[in-house]
């Protein structure tokens, strides 16, 4: 795919594509059953972080973001799934990596595709949480290898 992307940096306490995002994030759990948050929670937690976005220039549409704690912590990571393939994910986490020491992040525990995605690009499985999510879900707790950030994100920043 063809696309002119713009990379931005949303300082914490801007609502800025707060909407944009969450419509991406609501599709997302529409067609994967994942990312399941109330409006509330998704907006101030969105307010309360770094979020890395990418545009698409040519049709003005989120392509994908990762709103980011203080300490390294990815909150919400997403991808539009017509821009899925193109290494967006990588980069996203690749642009967080390069700002923060340690990264870290939760995913479901049944979210196959995010978990394969993770340990791909160098995430280890710290610890299982039992009923981790509202719905009584649980997640594993993931942490980016530091072999990992100094070696393959910063490889795959340059190439």
């Amino acid at each position: 795919m063809s696309v002119n992307i713009e990379t931005r940096v949303i300082d914490r306490g801007s609502d800025e594509y707060v909407d944009a995002a969450w419509r991406l994030k609501e599709t997302i759990r529409q067609e994967d059953g994942v990312l399941r948050q109330r409006r509330g929670f998704f907006r101030n937690a969105y307010r309360r972080s770094t979020v890395y976005l990418y545009l698409d220039r040519s049709t003005d549409a989120l392509v994908g973001f990762a709103a980011v704690r203080r300490d390294g912590y990815i909150l919400f990571l997403a991808v539009d799934r017509d821009y899925r393939g193109d290494g967006f994910g990588k980069r996203l986490i690749a642009r967080v990596a390069e700002d923060y020491g340690s990264v870290t992040c939760h995913a479901r525990s049944t979210n196959e595709s995010a978990l394969e995605f993770y340990k791909h690009i160098g995430f280890e499985v710290r610890r299982r949480i039992d009923n981790y999510y509202e719905d009584g879900g649980d997640a594993y707790y993931l942490k980016l290898g530091e072999q990992t950030i100094a070696d393959k994100l910063s490889k795959f920043l340059r190439g």
